[in-house]
């Protein structure tokens, strides 16, 4: 080979070298610059999508303006390709190529509250959960037996089991799911405000403290008030006196409930009606707060045996039926 040979080779070489460098420069210019966005926005990577069809589909958006060195970038580096999330993500305009593709690798999915509030029923509850949007539902058309068979619960009565609070969720999570949480919850909760009672109560175990609790979340919105609410149903059960809770009576009422309580529905016979029935009533009525449970076992000490709604949201507290009367004419009657 002459000298002058070489020298093309030579200089064939360098161009290649400066080619191959500069089309480098270039594909890792195009990763490291803005994406095409515009405004934030909200992509869902789809369940199963492989990474190629991702950048199509974020190319055919305009959220990128080429797939081709996303392409380059999974076959150098297939590693930081391979790791895409399921889910809803969102998308700021000032990221890079780069960055997007760690973000939707990332457990930085958007998610959505769903809040429970406290002193709801379970039925309230279920309404909630079939209207809350982006939740995969598979209980809609099951009976209350069968979604509690369906959270490995099968014979539980599913009043008062499930905590009130706020849940957080991202889209594809199922009804089922926010209902274990919220079940698991509570019985953590309800265990160990259980374990930390007072001595002495007069009920006999956690379940009949939820019962308890879900009398007082029902009857009373002012959270001062709820251990001495508490205080008057103990006494009353250690005095073997009829609990008396309106409550309880709307409860065993059902559906057939339109807003008031007349003088027969106190005296009807049901399981759940208080001014008929001794002690606490079979079951939950509703689902209590930490508030609710924590008054249950640790309840105000006193002498009070009655109370009363003022109308306000708060009760007037009477140690004798002579002083509830007068506080039923007061706060009731004239108010009627």
């Amino acid at each position: 080979m002459n000298m002058r040979v070489l020298k093309i080779l030579i200089v064939l070489l360098l161009l290649a070298t400066v080619v191959v460098f500069g089309g480098f420069h270039y594909w890792q210019k195009q990763l490291d610059a803005p994406i095409a966005l515009e405004e934030r926005t909200v992509y869902e990577v789809p369940q199963g999508a492989a990474f190629n069809r991702v950048i199509r589909d974020l190319e055919s958006q305009g959220i990128i303006e080429a797939a081709w060195p996303y392409r380059i970038l999974a076959r150098i580096a297939p590693k930081a390709t391979q790791g895409l999330r399921a889910g809803e993500f969102e998308i700021d305009p000032g990221m890079n190529g780069r960055q997007l593709i760690a973000h939707l690798s990332s457990d930085q999915v958007v998610t959505y509250r769903l809040t429970v509030p406290e002193g709801w029923t379970f039925k309230q509850m279920r309404r909630l959960l079939d209207r809350a949007p982006k939740l995969e539902h598979r209980t809609r058309e099951m009976s209350d037996e069968e979604v509690m068979a369906a959270l490995g619960h099968a014979g539980t009565y599913p009043e008062g089991q499930f905590f009130p609070d706020t849940y957080r969720y991202h889209k594809g999570v199922t009804d089922t799911e926010l209902l274990r949480r919220a079940y698991d919850r509570m019985q953590q909760t309800l265990k160990t405000v259980w374990d930390e009672r007072d001595d002495d109560l007069p009920i006999d175990s956690s379940y009949q403290a939820l019962i308890l609790a879900s009398l007082i979340e029902r009857e009373t919105g002012v959270a001062t008030e709820r251990k001495q609410i508490a205080g008057v149903f103990t006494r009353r059960l250690e005095k073997g006196m009829r609990l008396q809770t309106d409550p309880t009576v709307i409860y065993g009422m059902g559906d057939s409930y339109v807003g008031n309580i007349t003088r027969a529905d106190l005296q009807r016979q049901n399981a759940y009606n208080t001014y008929v029935i001794e002690g606490l009533p079979p079951t939950p009525i509703a689902m209590p707060g930490l508030g609710s449970l924590e008054a249950a076992v640790h309840p105000a000490d006193g002498d009070t045996l009655y109370f009363v709604a003022k109308g306000d949201g708060s009760h007037q507290f009477s140690r004798t039926l002579q002083e509830h009367n007068a506080a039923v004419r007061r706060y009731i009657l004239n108010r009627d």
